[in-house]
């Protein structure tokens, strides 16, 4: 069988079509990865109660009740079956006109039944009106009772035109008798790993006798997925250490040695091992591609600037790129400040070996941009601190050889690229930092693409912050919370007041509880995105005034959003730091790199409408310094909802990469071969990060060492081709991207 044919010829054109439509299905190998959600065996019946309105459901079910009713007016009679799961819960089906036959002569009492429909309700009852439905046929003889007793039946994910045994039923003509699919793995691979054919591995995912021949078809079918991205990345790892780069080894009684002799703490132990892996990496003569993962407060800046400071010594230079103008300014502030004399070269006061740190951003004035722009070109500037404005065409850097990217899920990997193309005949050394990986870093990390750097210490004197939900059930709590931050105002310290949206004109619309990552640049937009609730979320300028009233009527409140002049946001940010404001009542503008010891308290409104990762920046703000952090999740969600669960997760733990396997289970890996970050349109079919760890260290291991002999699988020819289907041309290019 050849799995690129044509789905039209194999099944027809009518079930095709809708295949095409829903699922973009156009080859028969599309079909047949078109795997069951899940299997039901005879005598499991589906929990009924779980059932939503307005939901396509399949459902298994026993009928316990059949009535025929009849009507005073058109359609005149109806005939209702009533089915039971096994909780005891009942469902009801309700048949009009020419179906009435069909569901009389075949919904038989104590039948077990597939049925497909859509749920609704009829005087307070759910209920399917008109469903599609496919008997089981379990009573129909003892051969046929034992069979379907044993025997996994598959539910395939399905559509109201086309039901899940519709589908079943057309992977069961493309399977046919005496299936043969040519198989691309190697035949000693498949021995020395127990695994089985590929024609085997179809034939039993679709219709497995029994759960050994599922697990094992699931296997195979796993390690497929996994090689194959696997040897995409090897391929792209041997390609990438071809390229060449500027190495930039330390260089002994330069800025980084006098940076490190000025410094009024001292490094930890982590911050130096880190160190030492980069500086390795750098000294290298191909690209460095490396993410530094730190818990919040580790100290990844610190690390950052030693590594920008070391390709400064070897003659280039380093860009940092933040995705907010707040947090760019920061990163310039606090970089001029630690370098003290070592940044003023050429001005009165400066080092002898000094250099200069540059600030680009999208809002600065004529004058002030063309010298930033002046100092990147020439070089003057070794470090060059900015946004999305880097990026642009005009920005030319006279050597780049580093690029630091703060946060790296706020850019997407086009706006990474652009930077990286700025430097003629090679490619700069990348250092990606986060303090919770997105699902996507979370995958190209467990698959090996990135090296990994881990920060988990915390420096001396860097107090824990203590995370607490404040459920609207306990109303006392709430009371308690605003108490909470009266009382350390009283003690000179800060607090944050952090809400889902702006207000006046908004949307309305608040962060999804499931998506841990921000929209798009949520810091200047002031809006994140969407989810629907009972009520709109909590708004900064709503709530304003209800501060300044009776909730801390004598505090001095500050207001920083994205809708502020890029200069009113930094007198802001200035004021707060310089303790001028008691407390800051901000969006997700505040959610990264703001550095303010001073702030104690973080309290989040409708906490339920963020997502985890942005949970965990923004309790990042607190016990920056020697003084414990409080953050306080308000929420007014159920106690047994999701939404809570979630919170009382991200209170119990303050682990960056615990958290971020929380939003793998939520949310999956994401497209790592596309630009789909969601999860919702994966090239993963089965396998799962969190669960398939092993496998993928295995399949990775495979890969490489085939790579290594056959860099360009000339000698695997089946391979290539499979490796080929996976990888389109927009793949090919987001890989060589990424």
């Amino acid at each position: 069988m050849n799995l690129s044919g044509d789905l039209r010829s194999a099944i027809g054109d009518k079930t095709a079509k809708i295949l095409t439509a829903k699922w973009e299905m156009r080859t028969v190998g599309d079909l047949l990865r078109h795997y069951p959600r899940r299997y039901v065996r005879h005598g499991e019946l589906t929990d009924l109660a779980s059932l939503a309105e307005g939901e396509d459901v399949t459902i298994v079910g026993r009928v316990v009740r059949r009535e025929l009713r009849k009507l005073q007016r058109k359609p005149y009679q109806v005939f209702e079956v009533t089915v039971q799961d096994g909780a005891g819960d009942t469902l009801k089906l309700s048949f009009f006109g020419t179906g009435v036959y069909r569901a009389d002569k075949e919904l038989q009492q104590g039948i077990l039944a597939m049925i497909a429909g859509k749920v609704g309700y009829f005087r307070g009852r759910i209920q399917l009106n008109h469903p599609d439905f496919e008997v089981i046929p379990g009573l129909a003889s003892t051969e046929t009772v034992e069979e379907y007793a044993t025997k996994p039946i598959p539910l395939y994910p399905a559509t109201k035109e086309l039901a899940s045994w519709k589908i079943k039923s057309a992977v069961d003509l493309v399977l046919g008798p005496g299936l043969e699919v040519p198989d691309p793995m190697p035949p000693e691979l498949l021995a020395r790993h127990r695994l089985i054919s590929l024609t085997d591995a179809l034939e039993r995912i679709h219709r497995p006798k029994d759960d050994d021949e599922l697990n094992a078809a699931r296997r195979r079918l796993k390690w497929d997925e996994a090689f194959y991205v696997q040897l995409a990345l090897a391929q792209r790892r041997h390609a990438a250490a071809a390229l060449p780069a500027a190495p930039r080894p330390a260089r002994p009684g330069g800025l980084l040695e006098a940076f490190d002799a000025s410094l009024p703490f001292t490094l930890t132990e982590g911050q130096l091992a880190v160190g030492e892996e980069i500086s390795a990496d750098l000294a290298g003569s191909h690209p460095m591609h490396r993410l530094l993962q730190g818990d919040v407060g580790a100290g990844k800046t610190i690390v950052a600037l030693r590594a920008m400071l070391q390709v400064v010594d070897g003659g280039g230079q380093a860009a940092l790129l933040a995705p907010t103008e707040v947090l760019a300014q920061q990163h310039h502030r606090s970089i001029t400040a630690l370098l003290g004399p070592l940044a003023e070269a050429g001005r009165l006061g400066g080092a002898e070996h000094a250099t200069r740190v540059a600030l680009l951003t999208g809002s600065q004035g004529a004058k002030v941009k063309r010298a930033a722009l002046l100092e990147a070109a020439s070089g003057e500037a070794g470090i060059v601190v900015g946004t999305h404005a880097l990026i642009q065409e005009h920005v030319q850097f006279a050597d780049l050889g580093l690029i630091v990217v703060d946060e790296q899920h706020r850019f997407g990997v086009e706006q990474r690229d652009a930077l990286r193309e700025k430097v003629a005949g090679g490619r700069p050394h990348v250092l990606v930092m986060t303090a919770t990986p997105i699902p996507r870093t979370v995958a190209m990390t467990v698959f090996g693409d990135l090296d990994t750097s881990v920060l988990r210490q915390l420096p001396a004197g860097r107090a824990p912050i203590a995370t607490h939900v404040v459920p609207a059930e306990r109303p006392a709590y709430l009371k308690r919370a605003w108490e909470r931050i009266r009382e350390e105002a009283a003690k000179g310290r800060q607090a944050y007041i952090v809400c889902p949206r702006i207000g006046e004109g908004d949307t309305g619309e608040a962060v999804s509880s499931a998506a841990p990552a921000a929209p798009a640049d949520p810091a200047d937009s002031g809006e994140p995105a969407g989810q629907e609730g009972a009520r709109p979320p909590l708004a900064v300028l709503d709530l304003l005034p209800m501060l300044e009233g009776e909730l801390l009527a004598g505090l001095r409140v500050g207001v920083l959003h994205g809708r502020l002049h890029p200069d009113e946001k930094d007198a802001v940010m200035r004021r707060f730091a310089a303790g001028e404001l008691d407390v800051l009542l901000a969006t997700t503008v505040i959610e990264v790199g703001v550095d303010v010891p001073n702030a104690t308290v973080m309290m989040i409104m409708d906490a339920d409408r963020f997502g985890v990762s942005q949970l965990h920046q923004l309790r990042g703000r607190v016990g920056r310094g020697s003084l414990p952090g409080l953050c306080l999740l308000v929420t007014d969600t159920p106690p047994d909802s999701g939404s809570r669960e979630r919170l009382d997760a991200v209170a119990a733990t303050t682990d960056g990469f615990e958290l971020s396997r929380l939003d793998l289970e939520q949310r999956r890996e994401g497209d790592i071969l596309g630009a789909a970050q969601s999860g919702r349109r994966s090239s993963l079919r089965l396998l799962t990060l969190l669960r398939d760890e092993r496998l993928i260290a295995r399949a990775r291991e495979e890969a490489a060492a085939l790579v290594a002999a056959d860099p360009d699988l000339s000698g695997h020819a089946s391979l290539a081709a499979g490796l080929a289907e996976l990888l389109d041309e927009d793949r090919v290019e987001y890989l060589e991207k990424a």
